[in-house]
C-alpha cells in the first residue's frame, strides 16, 4: 500500500498528477481561463476518489461503546441494583394482572365515588325546594348579603360598603389554594343583573337554607369541591364563598344560567333550527342584535343537542351549505364552526319567511321519522325584524294539531309594528315571545325559551340528575396558574346537577324552575381511583362519554398557545375518543365503549414519548366497562410486556421504614399511598411525610394504599445500598469524571433515588429530576420518559438520549437502563437506573477516541489515514436510534435531526432500509388560517346601473332613516334604547395570523438494529460524497463519519420533521364535518305534558297600528329595498 500524508490515497495521486499538467499549462497564453478548468478537475478528481477506511470508523464505535458502557455502568450503578433484585427473585411472588377484573375493581370505586356527589347534590335540592314552599315573595322586602364582588370592600371613610360586609377568607389547598371561606357561601350576581333587585332579594333569603346543608354535605364527603345553586333569576350562590373578581373592565359576565350544567339541567335533549331574517331591513345595528342572539342559542346547546342555521331573504339558505337538510350534534366544534359563519352572515333582498319555516320544519319532520337527531324536544328559533305572510298553513301542513315542534320568535329592534304576527306565531306553537332591542337584551331574552322547555319536567317533578362533558373552569382567578403548572389531560372536570322546582300548588302548571344545584368533580381526583402502578409502566386508563367524547386520557390536550399564553382550544371537549385511539381505525373499541358494554380488545400502536419526537411500537390490551348511574365509561390499558404481570415481595415495617427515610428517596407525591384529602390537617403533608407519619403510629387514622406501601417499602429496602455505592463515588473526588452531574433509579412503585454529583450552581441540567420536570418523573398520568424509554430496551443496555430541556449552559445527555425481575420465565419490570451527564463530557471523549495522530501506522488502511474527527475534510456524528444528533463538530447540530443536518446522508440511510420513517397522526392540532381573499369589486355595466344603484341607496336609507327614528312608532318613546357597538381595527388580528383546529400528519424516524453498519457514495452533480456508518456497541446510537467538502444542498433538500396539515377536499371535508357516529343517547326525555299552560307566551307593549305608516313599511319591504 501507498502511504500518504493526510488527504487519502486518491487524493495524494490526483495533486500529483495535476500539478505536473498544470504546470505545462502555466507557460500557455490563456493562462487564466486554463487554470479555472484545471481548479475544477483537480476538485472533481480528488471528490470522487476519496476514502473513508471503514475499519478505521468500526475501531472509534468500538471504543466509545465499551467507554459509554463503563462509563453509565459505573456512574449508575446499574449492575449492583440488578444484581440485588436478582437475590430477592426466590423471595418474591409474579403475578398476573387480570385487567377485567381490574377495570370493574375500578369502575366500582369511580361509581361509589360519584354516587356520594349525587347524594349531596339531592339534598341540595330538596332543601331548595322546601326553603321556596315556605317562602312567601315580599316585593318590599330588605336583605343584606355577602355579595362575592363587594365583600371586605370599604368605602374612603373606612366603612364597608352596601352589600360587602366583612367575610373572612383563609386559603385553602383543596380549593386550589384560594381564599376560601368554609362556613359560609356568597352570591355572585352578573354586572348586568341588579343585585337589589326584588326577585334578587328574594330569591337569596329563601337560599339562605343552604348553607347549613353545604357545609353538612362538605362534612360528610370532605372529597367534595365546590358546591352551588344557579337561581332562574340570575343570582349564583357558591360555597365555599369567595372573592369574585371581575374581567379587566371591571365586569363580571360570568352567568350560571349560561354553563352546561344549569342547561342540561333544566331542558331534556333537544333538536333546534335557528332561522334568522337576512333581508334588506335587518341591515345595521339589527342584524348584529340578530348574530348576537344566534350565538347566545348556540351557547346553550351541548353534546346531546342538535342543530341548523338557515338564513331567508329572497330564497332560504344554509349558512353551512354542507349541513343542508340535516342537522349535526351541537358539540364546541359544530358551535364554534356556526359563529364563525354568522358572523359573515350579510343583508340583502326580500324576507320570505315562509320558506324557511318549512324547509325547517321538513328538517325536523324526517329527524324523527329516521330516529336521527335527540328524539326528543324540537323547537325552531325564529330571528326577524317583521312577520308579514300568513303562516297559518304552514302550521297547519307541518304541527298543528299535537304542536310537536315548539316555535319561539325573537323580534328584533325598536319596530313593533310586527310584534302581534311575531308573537303570534309563537303562541300558537308553545312558545314563546320576546322583543330585542338592544344588545343588553339579548341574554335575558334568549333564556327565556328554556324555561318554557323546562315545564314538562318541572309539571312532572322528574328530577334528572345531568353530568356534564369534560370541561375547564376558567372562571377562578387562578385558572391560569392551573394551565401552567398541572398536566393538560388532568385540568378538565365534570358537574353532577339536578333542577330546582316550585312545588307550590298555585303555580304548578306554569312549570316554574327555580334553579340548578350542583357541585364539580375534577377528573384529576376520579382517576385517582386507577393507581399508575397497578398499570404498568406504559399503561393507563380513560373516561368517554355517551357521545365518544373524551372525558379523560393522557393523551388529551386541551390547551393551545398563543403568543406566550396557554389558552383552551376551541374544540377541547369534543375531542372523540377515535381522535386519540386513532389506531382504532374500525372503531370498534370506541362503539363499544360509546354503547356502554363490558369487554376486551388488543391493538398495536404506535405510541409517542417527547411530544411526538419519539414513536414506541407496543402492543396494548384494551379493557373496557360502564359506570354505572352515570353516561361514561371506563377503560384501561395493559402493554403487553410490561402490564401482564407485577411481582409481590413482603417486607417489615421496620426495614421499609428505615430505608424510606434517607435523603435521596422521593415518591409521587401526585400519586395517593395515603388519602390526605379527608382530614383537613392531613392536607398539609406530602404523600412521603403521610407514609412515614402512617408507618409510624403517629396518624393511624389515615387511609392507605396497604399494596402500594408494601411495593415501596420492598423498592426502598432492595434500592438501599445505592445510596452508599453513589456517595463512595461523590467522596471519591480525584477519580470523578467532570460532567457527570445526577445519578438516579425509579421503581415501578413511584419511587426515586437520586443523589447529585455536581454542586446547583456548577450544573448544566439544573431543572432535571426537579418537581417542575414533569416529563421526568412520576404523575398522575405517566412514568417518566426515562424510565418508558429504557423499558423498551434489553435489561443492561443503556439508551443514550438528549431530553427537550433548554439550558443555556448547554446541552444534557440521559443514559438509562431497565432493572427486571424474573420468576418462572415471567419477567416484569421493576424499575429503571440511569446516569445524566453534559453533552460537552461526552463530546470531549468521543473526540479523544476518533483522532489518529500524525505518527498512526497507515500501511494496512486503505482509505484516507491518518483520519480524525477534528480534520476539515470530515464530518464526524453521533446520532441515536431516531436520529437526533448527539455529537457534532458544529454545536448547533446537536438536538438537531440528521435530515436537517445532512438531507443527503439521512435520505440513503432511509433508501437502505437502516431507518425506518413512520407516519403519525395528531388530530388535535392547530394550524394557521388559509388566507381566501376574493375581489369584491363588480363591474359597472353602464352609467344608468350606476345612477340607479346611486337612487336605491338614497330610497332605502331615506326610508330606514324614517323607521330608525321611530316614524312608525313613535309614540312608544318607551322603548328607545341604546347600545353601542363598537370596533376596534388595531385589536384584529391578522387572519393568517389566527390558529384553528386542524389534523396533521408528522413524521418519526426508528434505526433498525439488525444494520449494523453500511457505507456509500453520494453523486451530487459535478461532486461525489462518501459516509460511514457504525452501530456503536451496547447502546442506541450509531457513528457518522462523512466526508464534508461535497455539498449536496441543492439534490437533497432538508428532511422535515414539522407536521403537514392534512388537507381534506370540500366533499371528503364536508363528510366528515357532519357524520353521525355511533353515540348513546341519554335515557331521560321531557318534551310534553297535558297540564302545561302554553297560554304563557311571552308579550308585548300595547300596539297602535297607523295603517299609512304600514303601508309604507310594507312596501318597503315588499320592494326589498333594506
Amino acid at each position: 500500500m501507498l502511504k500518504v500524508d493526510g488527504r487519502g490515497l486518491g487524493g495524494g495521486m490526483a495533486r500529483v498528477g495535476g500539478e505536473a499538467w498544470c504546470g505545462s499549462v502555466r507557460r500557455m497564453s490563456a493562462a487564466l481561463a486554463v487554470w479555472i478548468i484545471c481548479y475544477s478537475w483537480l476538485c472533481f478528481t480528488a471528490n470522487a476518489q476519496m476514502k473513508i477506511p471503514v475499519e478505521t470508523v468500526q475501531d472509534w464505535a468500538n471504543s466509545f461503546g465499551k467507554q459509554l458502557l463503563a462509563l453509565s455502568t459505573r456512574y449508575s450503578g446499574s449492575l449492583l441494583l440488578q444484581k440485588k433484585y436478582k437475590d430477592v427473585e426466590p423471595l418474591v411472588k409474579m403475578v398476573e394482572v387480570d385487567g377485567s377484573d381490574l377495570v370493574k375493581d375500578f369502575a366500582e370505586e369511580m361509581e361509589k365515588m360519584l354516587g356520594r356527589k349525587m347524594m349531596s347534590v339531592k339534598r341540595l335540592a330538596e332543601s331548595a325546594e322546601d326553603a321556596d314552599l315556605y317562602h312567601e315573595f315580599n316585593s318590599t322586602l330588605e336583605f343584606d348579603y355577602y355579595n362575592a364582588l363587594l365583600i371586605n370592600t370599604m368605602d374612603s371613610n373606612g366603612n364597608y360598603v352596601e352589600l360587602g360586609q366583612e367575610f373572612p377568607l383563609e386559603k385553602n389547598e383543596h380549593f386550589n389554594k384560594l381564599p376560601v371561606n368554609t362556613q359560609m357561601s356568597s352570591i355572585q350576581v352578573p354586572t348586568n343583573v341588579y343585585n337589589k333587585d326584588s326577585e334578587i332579594l328574594n330569591g337569596v333569603y329563601m337560599s339562605e337554607a343552604l348553607n347549613d346543608i353545604f357545609v353538612d354535605n362538605f362534612e360528610k364527603d370532605p372529597t367534595l369541591t365546590w358546591q352551588y345553586f344557579g337561581s332562574a333569576t340570575g343570582f349564583f350562590r357558591l360555597y365555599p364563598g369567595i372573592q369574585w373578581t371581575p374581567d379587566e373592565n371591571g365586569v363580571v359576565a360570568f352567568d350560571a344560567r349560561n354553563r352546561n350544567w344549569y342547561i342540561q339541567a333544566a331542558t331534556s335533549p333537544k333538536d333546534i333550527i335557528i332561522v334568522v331574517d337576512i333581508s334588506g331591513s335587518m341591515k345595521g345595528l339589527r342584524l348584529t342584535i340578530a348574530k348576537h342572539t344566534i350565538n347566545t342559542i348556540l351557547e346553550t346547546l351541548g353534546e346531546n343537542d342538535f342543530v341548523n342555521v338557515i338564513a331567508y331573504s329572497d330564497y332560504v339558505s344554509y349558512v353551512e351549505p354542507c349541513f343542508k337538510g340535516t342537522l349535526v350534534q351541537a358539540d364546541l366544534d359544530n358551535r364554534e364552526h356556526f359563529k364563525l359563519l354568522v358572523e359573515q352572515l350579510q343583508v340583502k333582498g326580500e324576507g320570505k319567511v315562509k320558506k324557511a319555516m318549512k324547509e325547517s320544519f321538513r328538517v325536523l319532520n324526517e329527524a324523527a321519522a329516521m330516529g336521527q337527531g335527540s328524539l326528543c324536544n324540537q323547537a325552531i328559533m325564529l330571528i326577524t325584524d317583521g312577520a308579514m305572510e300568513d303562516f297559518q298553513e304552514v302550521f297547519e301542513e307541518f304541527n298543528w294539531p299535537e304542536r310537536r315542534v315548539r316555535v319561539f320568535t325573537y323580534l328584533i329592534g325598536r319596530e313593533l309594528t310586527f310584534a302581534e304576527n311575531v308573537k303570534w306565531i309563537a303562541c300558537n306553537n308553545k312558545g314563546y315571545y320576546t322583543h330585542i332591542s338592544t344588545l343588553a337584551d339579548v341574554q335575558e331574552n334568549v333564556m327565556e325559551y328554556l324555561h318554557v322547555l323546562s315545564r314538562p319536567m318541572v309539571i312532572n317533578h322528574d328530577h334528572d340528575i345531568i353530568w356534564t362533558e369534560a370541561y375547564m373552569d376558567t372562571v377562578l382567578p387562578n385558572a391560569v396558574e392551573l394551565f401552567n403548572t398541572q398536566a393538560q389531560s388532568l385540568l378538565m372536570m365534570t358537574s353532577v346537577a339536578m333542577p330546582v322546582f316550585s312545588k307550590k300548588e298555585e303555580t304548578l302548571s306554569h312549570g316554574i324552575l327555580l334553579g340548578v344545584v350542583g357541585t364539580d368533580v375534577p377528573l384529576r381526583e376520579l382517576m385517582r381511583l386507577a393507581p399508575r402502578y397497578k398499570l404498568g409502566v406504559h399503561g393507563y386508563a380513560f373516561l368517554n362519554t355517551n357521545n365518544g367524547y373524551i372525558l379523560s386520557h393522557p393523551d388529551l390536550r386541551p390547551l393551545y398557545k398563543e403568543g406566550k399564553k396557554l389558552k383552551p382550544k376551541p374544540n377541547y371537549n369534543s375531542v372523540d375518543l377515535s381522535e386519540v385511539e386513532w389506531e382504532d381505525v374500525e372503531e370498534n373499541l370506541r362503539t363499544a365503549m360509546v354503547k356502554g358494554e363490558t369487554g376486551e380488545l388488543s391493538l398495536d400502536v404506535r405510541a409517542t414519548v417527547e411530544k411526538g419526537k419519539r414513536v414506541l411500537f407496543l402492543k396494548n390490551d384494551y379493557f373496557y366497562t360502564t359506570i354505572n348511574e352515570t353516561p361514561f365509561s371506563l377503560g384501561i390499558v395493559l402493554t403487553r410486556g410490561h402490564g401482564e404481570y407485577i411481582f409481590i415481595g413482603n417486607i417489615s415495617v421496620e426495614e421499609g421504614l428505615h430505608d424510606l427515610t434517607t435523603s435521596d428517596v422521593t415518591i409521587a407525591n401526585e400519586w395517593t399511598y395515603c388519602e390526605t384529602d379527608i382530614d383537613p390537617h392531613h392536607r398539609k403533608y406530602s404523600q412521603l411525610q403521610a407514609v412515614i407519619r402512617y408507618l409510624t403510629g403517629k396518624e393511624p387514622e389515615l387511609e392507605c394504599d396497604e399494596e402500594l406501601l408494601q411495593q415501596t417499602m420492598f423498592d426502598a429496602v432492595v434500592t438501599a445500598p445505592m445510596e452508599a455505592y453513589w456517595t463512595a463515588i461523590m467522596l471519591n473526588t480525584s477519580g470523578l469524571d467532570e460532567g457527570i452531574e445526577t445519578a438516579f433509579l425509579g421503581t415501578r412503585s413511584g419511587l426515586m433515588r437520586v443523589i447529585r454529583f455536581a454542586e446547583n450552581e456548577k450544573r448544566v441540567a439544573k431543572k432535571f429530576l426537579s418537581p417542575l420536570d414533569k416529563e421526568n418523573i412520576f404523575t398522575l398520568d405517566h412514568f417518566p420518559v426515562w424510565y418508558r424509554r429504557a423499558a423498551e430496551n434489553p435489561a443492561g443496555k443503556f439508551l443514550y438520549y438528549i431530553p427537550r430541556e433548554d439550558t443555556r449552559d448547554g446541552k444534557l445527555v440521559v443514559a438509562a437502563t431497565a432493572v427486571t425481575v424474573t420468576v418462572d420465565k415471567k419477567t416484569a419490570v421493576a424499575g429503571a437506573i440511569g446516569v445524566q451527564m453534559t453533552q460537552e463530557m461526552l463530546q470531549r471523549k468521543f473526540w479523544a477516541i476518533a483522532t489518529q495522530p500524525n505518527d498512526t501506522d497507515c500501511s494496512a488502511v486503505e482509505g484516507f489515514c491518518p483520519l480524525g474527527c477534528d480534520l476539515n475534510e470530515v464530518n464526524c456524528y453521533v446520532i441515536d436510534s431516531n436520529g437526533f444528533v448527539i455529537i457534532s463538530k458544529d454545536k448547533n447540530d446537536v438536538g438537531k435531526f440528521f435530515g436537517q443536518t445532512d438531507s443527503s446522508v439521512m435520505s440513503h440511510l432511509l433508501r437502505m432500509g437502516m431507518f425506518k420513517r413512520v407516519s403519525l397522526y395528531d388530530y388535535q392540532a392547530m394550524c394557521k388560517m388559509s388566507q381566501h381573499s376574493a375581489s369584491s369589486a363588480r363591474p359597472l355595466l353602464s352609467p344608468f346601473y350606476g345612477l340607479l344603484g346611486v337612487l336605491k341607496w338614497f330610497f332605502s336609507n331615506f326610508l330606514l332613516f324614517l323607521l330608525e327614528f321611530n316614524i312608525c312608532g313613535l309614540w312608544h318613546a318607551d322603548q328607545f334604547a341604546e347600545a353601542k357597538v363598537s370596533f376596534h381595527a388595531s385589536n384584529k388580528k391578522n387572519k393568517a395570523d389566527v390558529l384553528q383546529p386542524c389534523d396533521t400528519e408528522y413524521p418519526s424516524f426508528v434505526y433498525d438494529p439488525s444494520i449494523k453498519e453500511t457505507n456509500s457514495i453520494i453523486k451530487c452533480g459535478r461532486c461525489q460524497k462518501m459516509f460511514v456508518g457504525q452501530q456503536i456497541p451496547d447502546s442506541n446510537l450509531l457513528l457518522m463519519v462523512v466526508q464534508s467538502d461535497c455539498d449536496c444542498s441543492r439534490q437533497y433538500p432538508l428532511i422535515n420533521m414539522e407536521p403537514k396539515e392534512v388537507k381534506y377536499n370540500a366533499s371528503v371535508k364536508c363528510d366528515r364535518m357532519k357524520s353521525m357516529k355511533i353515540r348513546r343517547r341519554p335515557e331521560s326525555c321531557h318534551a310534553y305534558h297535558p297540564q302545561e299552560n302554553a297560554k304563557d307566551c311571552g308579550g308585548a307593549s300595547a300596539i297602535s297600528l297607523s295603517v299609512s305608516l304600514f303601508v309604507v313599511c310594507l312596501t318597503a319591504s315588499y320592494l326589498g329595498l333594506w
